[in-house]
């Protein structure tokens, strides 16, 4: 009699008192085990840890036993014995270019650039060609760990086409030169396209459409104003180069008695929605306007490096609290677009310039290819670490391979010793584009093929010049 009484309680608690998992919240995926990289406010660093995702959002970042207690999912990874870190972030590119990628090496910029790529593109960009060099390119950066990119190139609709296909998000500049170029003859034209194609993908998940005037020296100061202006109408961001070299230093300041940067704030140009590339040649009231200004900077160091155009004062920059991050630049100047080598120069290079080991630190490499490029890029607000009501823009990397082995410091693997090869799985906005290294958004056969044929054609062009 006393059992069944005890069994008839039981029965009633249990009745009153659903299962734990029935309670839990439902979610489309866990990320559980592994140690979870925050990169938030307090540089959380969460061992055995978990992130729950929903729709495009992060909901939940806890330690496993945390998350498991409150959420159940429809999908599980297992991250256990890797590293979970937030997308990487490539602050500068030109994404097409993968397709000029070793035409011309070995040379100073304007050399580069007149009598190699310019006439290539002359000859060469097309819609299909942008299409061809921007999968290809996408593929890559995936595979890398890049889950924000931003990009100044032609055809720049296709480019946004392509990336939101693949599932990749990306700051988007049209390309405005004083010049014809492939897909815009003169100056109106390309105001015009700029303004459609800003106007399409304004309200996109992923593209941020932006105008992009190439340079000071290469866009002239009325036609800087235009674009200012139609910025401010359209709350659209510019993407430009600055300062990348002495001879543009020289350049503007003949024309104009005063420097790039100055230049630039001098016609009004500078504001919170500006991503300026390179920077190279700033001096400290430069660096002072382009942070009273909240202008991003986008630092590419070697490209810098291997087109011999100078080092960046990046450890002043990060001693003002700059919004910095790091680029590639495009295939052609690189020749890849891999951030785990950025991350590695640019702690190295700048060591070496200073001529003091203590600047520009592992810890502070890694932030400038996650929030502070998230910053750089104005959306720190939405990526850049990995927080609750952020998107759900993840890395998982392996850290069990031979040159990562020891392991002491998170920060200094991930700089110092972390490959592309080591990244196993890439989520954007809460999709699995990459699981396992194998591409879910991209044929990277196909693609390769495609690259391929291309060069041939690139190959014919350059020989009839």
């Amino acid at each position: 009699m006393e059992k069944l009484k005890i069994l008839f309680v039981i029965s009633l608690l249990l009745l009153l008192s659903p299962p734990v998992f029935a309670q839990r919240k439902s979610v489309d995926l866990i990320i559980q085990g592994g140690s979870v990289v925050t990169m938030d406010a307090k540089k959380r660093l969460i061992l055995n840890g978990a992130i729950a995702v929903n729709k495009d959002k992060i909901v939940a970042v806890g330690t496993v036993n945390e998350i498991v207690q409150k959420f159940s999912s429809r999908q599980t990874i297992n991250a256990n014995g890797k590293v979970v870190i937030p997308g990487l972030i490539n602050t500068h590119t030109h994404i097409p270019m993968t397709l000029f990628r070793g035409i011309a090496d070995d040379l100073d910029l304007q050399e580069w650039l007149t009598k190699f790529i310019f006439p290539a593109e002359a000859k060469n960009v097309t819609e299909d060609f942008v299409r061809a060099g921007t999968r290809l390119g996408l593929a890559e950066m995936i595979r890398g760990g890049t889950t924000t990119y931003c990009d100044m190139y032609y055809f720049e609709d296709a480019i946004a086409d392509e990336t939101a296909k693949a599932g990749v998000r990306g700051v988007l500049g049209e390309t405005i030169i004083d010049f014809p170029v492939p897909d815009n003859k003169t100056h109106e034209e390309a105001m015009r396209y700029a303004e459609r194609f800003i106007n399409k993908w304004k309200n996109n998940s992923l593209i941020v459409p932006a105008l992009a005037p190439h340079a000071p020296y290469t866009v002239s100061t009325e036609h800087l104003q235009n674009i200012k202006k139609l910025s401010d109408k359209l709350n659209a961001a510019v993407v430009i180069h600055v300062a990348e070299t002495q001879a543009e230093v020289d350049d503007i300041s003949k024309r104009y008695n005063a420097r790039p940067v100055e230049y630039l704030n001098k016609i009004g140009f500078l504001n919170n929605k500006t991503i300026a590339a390179h920077v190279i040649f700033a001096n400290e009231n430069e660096i002072n306007i382009l942070k009273t200004r909240g202008v991003g900077v986008a630092h590419n160091p070697q490209s810098n490096m291997k087109l011999a155009s100078g080092v960046a004062p990046i450890p002043q920059m990060l001693k003002t609290n700059l919004p910095v991050g790091l680029g590639t630049d495009g295939a052609a100047s690189n020749n890849d677009l891999n951030l785990w080598e950025e991350m590695d120069t640019a702690a190295k290079l700048h060591k070496i310039f200073a001529k003091d080991p203590k600047v520009v630190s592992a810890e502070e490499a890694f932030e400038m290819a996650t929030i502070r490029g998230a910053r750089a890029l104005h959306l720190e607000n939405l990526i850049g670490s990995i927080e609750t009501g952020k998107r759900a823009d993840i890395v998982i990397v392996d850290f069990d391979n031979l040159h990562q082995t020891p392991f002491y410091n998170v920060y200094s693997n991930l700089v110092y010793a972390t490959k592309a090869n080591d990244v196993r799985t890439v989520i954007i906005n809460g999709k699995v584009v990459m699981l396992d290294r194998r591409l879910l958004t991209l044929d990277e056969n196909v693609i390769k093929r495609t690259a391929n044929a291309y060069r041939q054609k690139i190959i014919s062009s350059l020989s009839n010049q």
